[in-house]
């Protein structure tokens, strides 16, 4: 190889942005390497970057290549899918195969993960079939990406065969499946696979443990987390994320102080995404000055970061904090999106704050463009109703009623009904009733009308409505609670009896209710 043909490689090898690859491709045309498959593969790949490539220089150096081999396909098919071009990903392959080329073991994952983005299962299943005359079906990178494709559709069936067919199975078969498992609800099959993974690496167990916090499974999560910190495994960025997620959730936040602890002992950096997690966690259970100092701390924030923050402020009823908040984040140049505005409706609903609120609203609408959808306007008749503004609030409904489904209206209603039946206006909340129960059999409808009749003093009516939820099947869900104990979060279901100390626990009651009735008396006595 000449001088000039070493220089343009090595150029190629050090070029840090399209500035440096324009250059250094000039080089190679003028080294006479402008069909060379190295050096044109180097130009390629370094275009498909998202970040600091470009798709459409890239697109040009192929339309121009005289004799493309199948390495300089896959890249330039690589480079459309790695920027979300799934339908030029699939076309650019037909074309390969059109003019003669043979894919190769990485061809067809990529188009694969094209068909899954796309959500093409037909086309998807057509490249499944024409792998099989290409025997690659027993590559574990083809077999692995298939098991992916089918577990994107939640085709569990096809991803199970495919995943018993692979006659040399690696960790990443069995983290699809978990993965797969838990993504279409199916957490006990996630479980099996989980437990008969001969050897679990970090990929395993965080698929499970997300899978369990994905399907609300929370405390199943943590005490999985406690199993994983016995071994050798160390947490990444997923599990932490996960496990925080949980912890807010069930109010277990000291795993989140021992998360946010394990951080600082390692002098680990938490990423954007980490921080956010864990303010939000301190947010959710309760500790919103450690959120705040979080937040304040943060070199950088995202959209999502500032959603998190005004959230914890909209569910502690500080309203005055948030509207402060929004404005420093306009300040900032980031962006508000559908979240922010959800966040902020709820702390001025909170807050009795409606006048803020529908100026949050025209700012939403006429500023930022953003068109409401369904969960601002229930959040708005919150608003409204709350407030006592029960006719605005119906203009707001019929607003809904116009431009959405069925779910999204009885959404609207509901957050009506429910201001109805606290500001015991009855009329309208028989009026809002009667349309939710054309829309849906909830059973929270009947509760709020029963109760709303026994604090009026209509017994018969509240019975009434207890009676029809039974008769059409609207059974209320038991309530639920649960209670951290040296890190240990216990869950306890209305009426279930599972609990190995129910007995003590059922005995400590008996006992505080006996003193409660003693002491109550003794008042009474001392008093009369």
């Amino acid at each position: 190889m000449s001088n000039c043909s070493k220089r343009c490689l090595l150029l190629l090898e050090k070029c840090k942005n399209m500035k440096h690859l324009k250059q250094a491709h000039a080089q190679v045309i003028i080294c006479g390497l402008d069909n060379n498959s190295f050096a044109l593969s180097r130009v390629l790949a370094f275009c498909s970057d998202p970040h600091h490539g470009s798709l459409s220089y890239a697109w040009k150096v192929f339309q121009r290549t005289q004799q493309p081999t199948v390495c300089i396909c896959n890249t330039i098919i690589k480079a459309f899918l790695l920027n979300g071009e799934v339908t030029n990903t699939i076309q650019i392959f037909s074309k390969m195969l059109e003019h003669g080329l043979k894919p190769d073991n990485y061809t067809i994952p990529y188009v694969l993960k094209a068909c899954a983005r796309l959500q093409s299962q037909r086309i998807g299943v057509l490249i499944h079939g024409y792998n099989l005359k290409l025997g690659f079906v027993f590559d574990i990178f083809v077999g692995n990406t298939l098991i992916a494709m089918y577990c994107a559709f939640g085709n569990m069936e096809a991803a199970r065969y495919m995943f018993d067919e692979i006659p040399s199975l690696s960790a990443v078969s069995w983290t699809v499946m978990i993965s797969g498992y838990a993504k279409v609800g199916d957490v006990e099959s996630a479980r099996f696979f989980f437990d008969e993974a001969p050897e679990k690496d970090k990929g395993i167990w965080g698929a499970m443990i997300s899978g369990y916090v994905q399907n609300n499974c929370f405390k199943e999560g943590l005490y999985l987390f406690r199993l994983m910190q016995l071994t050798d495994i160390v947490s990444d960025e997923a599990v932490l994320v996960s496990i925080l997620s949980a912890c807010a959730q069930t109010g277990a936040m000291d795993v989140g102080i021992w998360i946010h602890r394990y951080l600082n002992r390692h002098k680990l950096p938490p990423s954007i995404r980490l921080s956010t997690s864990l303010l939000d966690m301190y947010a959710k259970c309760g500790n919103l000055n450690l959120a705040k100092r979080l937040f304040v701390a943060m070199p950088k924030k995202d959209t999502i970061c500032w959603n998190a923050m005004l959230s914890g402020l909209a569910m502690h009823g500080d309203g005055v904090s948030a509207l402060k908040l929004f404005s420093e984040m306009e300040m900032a140049g980031v962006k508000p999106d559908d979240i922010t505005f959800i966040a902020m409706f709820t702390a001025c609903s909170y807050s009795g704050m409606a006048y803020e609120g529908l100026k949050v609203l025209d700012k939403m609408v006429g500023v930022y463009k953003i068109e409401p959808k369904s969960e601002h306007y229930g959040c708005i008749v919150d608003l409204l109703g709350r407030a006592g503004h029960f006719e605005e609030a119906k203009v707001i409904i019929e607003r809904v009623t116009n431009s959405s489904n069925g779910s999204e209206e009885a959404l609207a209603w509901r957050a009506f009904l429910s201001a109805c039946c606290n500001h015991r206006q009855a009329q309208l909340a028989e009026v809002a009733a009667a349309r939710l129960f054309q829309l849906e059999n909830h059973s929270g409808v009947y509760v709020l009308l029963s109760n709303l009749y026994a604090a009026a003093g209509k017994h018969d009516d509240a019975r009434r409505m207890r009676n029809m939820m039974k008769n059409k099947g609207a059974d209320k869900a038991p309530g639920c609670s649960s209670v951290e104990i040296d890190g240990i979060v216990t869950e306890f279901v209305a009426g279930e009896k599972m609990h190995p100390q129910v007995e003590d626990m059922q005995s400590v009651l008996n006992k505080m209710h006996h003193l409660l009735d003693y002491s109550w008396c003794n008042t009474i006595f001392v008093s009369g």
